[in-house]
């Protein structure tokens, strides 16, 4: 039990006594006295009565404890501290320690999740967060400290001594937290610490610990972000698009332990050396509307030069937005019709693309030159779901929620449930991210065709401009 229910029931028990114990005082001495004066007098009625007001009055102060008054000292949804209880408890603290602690946990997508989910899941997460908290700490031998709800997904707890002591504790707790979920809601969890040697004064440490979270904040942009502003991340790619300059890497996927194919994996190349990674160039070529060229480049990096190695075959990731435009599609045709080289594009969209029929002809077309389709963020993306039904593919992706061995295990039943429709649809299925031998052999129990990850093949360069 935390600390802020334990004090709740003593401040709850400890009220209700200074109400109610007076009043059963006043029955007891009335009862008392009335016997004593007019004891060969009463009435056996009054023996009946005086049991009765005996029994009313008990019940009147346990109604008292559990129900009787308004005041709190704990917030209605996440059962710890409320603001004003744990700001007067950590100042009562801070007179008599010299040596104090205050750490500030933030639910960083509480937002999201009240919008996604609904409030009464992001009540849920806030109640499970602290839980949570209060027996990560326990673990640590650390017991009995103050944890209170701030505001929105904040919460401070007190600890006593210096930061120096609970730093690395705070640092472990996030990183335990990346695997951290409630009810498959996942849940984003930041920290920050202060203690007496900033200030004394309350206020003082709790403005420091919020600036202090959101320099931690600031820290988990994208490098390129923090070094160049967004004109020069756009001139870069602008530049790398334009001069065809990439880093291709590929991983082999296997099916019945022989390689089936190879996943690329593209990176943009400055003037400088550096790369761009996909999670850096990526919006900015959305926002440019450079993402039909930026496919076209990478398509023809792979079939004009690697096109030697005739034997494998390539999946690279499309932007459906590409395949369904007439200049690539013209474009893949001339490039593919009269090379050796098989071709799979893989792909995946949130909205979904109504003229299934138009689509299954563009998807025809492709398969005319030898491409083959693949559908990836299956069990993630309704549109994958409807795509596996609508489409004609030839394999689809499970989301990454799913490779680990745990994630496969725990939603077996799912994934034989979405084989199962594949296989009526004559598709292969594809799981990647596989990391431990476990993994690969539930998977393959689980009948999943086209195995991929890095217990299994590393990344090896392809290309590089």
């Amino acid at each position: 039990m935390l600390l802020p229910q334990t004090k709740e029931r003593e401040y709850r028990f400890r009220l209700a006594l200074r109400m109610g114990l007076p009043i059963f005082g006043l029955i007891l001495a009335l009862l008392f006295h009335t016997l004593l004066n007019n004891y060969e007098t009463l009435h056996s009625a009054f023996y009946i009565e005086a049991v009765i007001l005996l029994v009313f009055s008990i019940y009147f102060i346990l109604y008292l404890i559990y129900n009787g008054f308004d005041v709190r000292i704990t917030d209605d949804v996440s059962k710890t501290f409320t603001r004003e209880y744990l700001f007067k408890y950590i100042k009562e603290k801070l007179k008599k320690e010299k040596e104090y602690t205050l750490i500030l946990i933030s639910i960083e997508n509480l937002n999201d999740i009240n919008s996604l989910y609904g409030i009464k899941n992001g009540d849920k997460v806030l109640r499970e967060v602290a839980v949570w908290v209060g027996e990560y700490l326990k673990a640590q031998k650390i017991d009995n400290f103050p944890l209170g709800h701030i505001k929105g997904g904040d919460f401070i707890i007190g600890l006593e001594g210096l930061k120096k002591e609970y730093t690395t504790i705070l640092e472990l707790m996030c990183l335990k937290s990346n695997d951290f979920k409630v009810d498959d809601i996942e849940v984003k969890i930041i920290g920050a610490i202060s203690d007496t040697s900033h200030s004394n004064e309350l206020d003082y440490m709790v403005e420091n610990l919020f600036e202090l979270q959101k320099q931690r904040k600031d820290l988990k942009k994208d490098r390129y972000e923090d070094t160049m502003n967004p004109n020069e991340l756009e001139s870069l790619v602008i530049e790398a698009i334009n001069k065809h300059s990439v880093r291709i890497m590929s991983q082999d996927v296997f099916y019945e332990n022989r390689v089936a194919f190879k996943e690329c994996f593209i990176k943009l190349k400055c003037a400088d050396g550096k790369l761009l990674y996909p999670k850096n160039y990526i919006k900015v070529i959305n926002k440019l509307g450079l993402v039909i060229e930026y496919d076209l480049m990478v398509l023809q990096a792979i079939t004009l030069q690697v096109s030697k190695d005739e034997e494998s075959i390539f999946a690279l990731g499309i932007s459906p937005t590409s395949l369904r435009n007439a200049k690539f599609l013209a474009t893949t045709k001339e490039l593919l019709q009269n090379s050796k080289l098989k071709i799979m594009f893989i792909l995946s969209e949130h909205e979904y693309y109504s003229h299934v029929q138009k689509y299954n002809s563009i998807i025809k077309t492709l398969k005319d030159v030898g491409v083959m389709i693949a559908i990836d963020k299956l069990g993630s993306y309704h549109t994958s779901f409807l795509y596996l039904k609508e489409l004609d593919i030839d394999a689809v992706r499970f989301d990454t929620q799913y490779s680990s061995y745990d994630k496969m295990k725990n939603n077996s039943a799912i994934i034989d449930g979405f084989k199962t429709m594949a296989s009526h649809k004559d598709v292969k299925c594809w799981m990647k991210n596989i990391e431990t031998q476990e993994a690969k052999e539930l998977a393959s129990n689980l009948n999943v065709e086209y195995l991929q990850g890095k217990y299994l093949s590393a990344l090896v360069p392809v290309y590089e401009s």
